[in-house]
């Protein structure tokens, strides 16, 4: 196995116990049992958990554990789990396939699916606010700020909303470059881009260090997009884990379809090595993080 691959898995492994701790507390509080079962098909049926590994990797650049950012982790995990669900709905992207098994909403029912990424949610912020995320109640509610800006209406929703505007109401039929990345950065970046920030949070980093995290989780966000865009246009279900080519059957804008093959992955080339000299501030303590830009140009799931 690569090194950042069993980088990567270890952080999944630390996580997944932490979420699978959570639901569990959530089932011993009371929650409907059904809603437990869906919660634990949607968080807890594989995944990368990349986000994740992003806030243990910056945190560590501060000298922080994995311990030490856990609950921040599988709090943006949450935030990940929950907009899964909800996209994967008939009257949203309609997927019947997630992570190779059966969505939520076909494995239950579109009711239990939409309450599933309501609880996930909640989740998600009630994790932030706990003083065993971190012992400073500022730093807690910047922790809370920095998600609920990336995963609002001016970042996660607001780029599915883009998405799902020029699909549904062809609201620009001609859409350029400048509207795929603002899309982009908004439906897939912004998480990407609040994991690094998260990170810096936790570890109490300078305004400079920030900054450059922040440049780097924008460029990788949109690094991952076009691999996934990559993806979905050459890949196989089988070996992505979801339905593939659902872009272009769509009509959907990407820079794939806008630029072609070719030029899609000399962007991507491009991104990446934006978000590697992002990271030139940290000098050798970022080569994880380096490593995490490199794997977005050779993803193949």
């Amino acid at each position: 196995m690569h090194p950042f691959a069993a980088q990567l898995a270890t952080a999944a492994r630390i996580v997944e116990a932490r979420l699978g701790d959570i639901i569990t507390r959530e089932a011993a509080r009371g929650a409907p049992p059904r809603l437990v079962d869906a919660t634990r098909h949607a968080v807890l049926g594989g995944g990368k958990r990349f986000r994740p590994f992003l806030v243990f990797e910056s945190a560590a650049l501060f000298g922080l554990s994995a311990e030490d950012a856990v609950d921040a982790a599988a709090a943006i995990e949450c935030i990940h789990c929950y907009s899964l669900v909800h996209d994967d709905l008939p009257d949203m992207d309609n997927d019947a396939l997630r992570r190779g098994q059966p969505t939520v909403w076909k494995a239950y029912d579109t009711w239990t699916a939409i309450l599933t990424g309501d609880g996930l949610q909640a989740m998600a912020f009630e994790l932030l606010s706990a003083p065993s995320t971190h012992a400073n109640a500022l730093t807690r509610t910047e922790l809370v700020r920095v998600l609920a800006l990336a995963s609002g209406n001016a970042g996660m929703v607001g780029g599915q909303a883009l998405d799902l505007e020029a699909e549904r109401l062809h609201a620009d039929a001609r859409p350029d470059i400048a509207h795929i990345t603002r899309l982009q950065a908004m439906k897939t970046g912004a998480l990407i881009r609040a994991a690094c920030e998260m990170g810096a949070v936790l570890g109490q980093a300078s305004h400079d260090e920030r900054a450059a995290l922040i440049r780097f989780g924008g460029a990788l966000g949109f690094a991952f997009q076009i691999s996934d865009d990559l993806l979905d246009a050459e890949g196989s279900a089988a070996d992505v884990g979801k339905a593939t080519g659902k872009d272009a059957a769509a009509g959907k804008a990407t820079l794939v379809s806008l630029l072609g093959l070719k030029a899609a992955r000399a962007h991507l080339d491009e991104t990446v090595a934006s978000a590697i000299a992002a990271l030139e501030p940290f000098g050798a303590r970022a080569d994880v993080l380096i490593e995490a830009a490199k794997f977005m140009g050779r993803r193949e799931r």
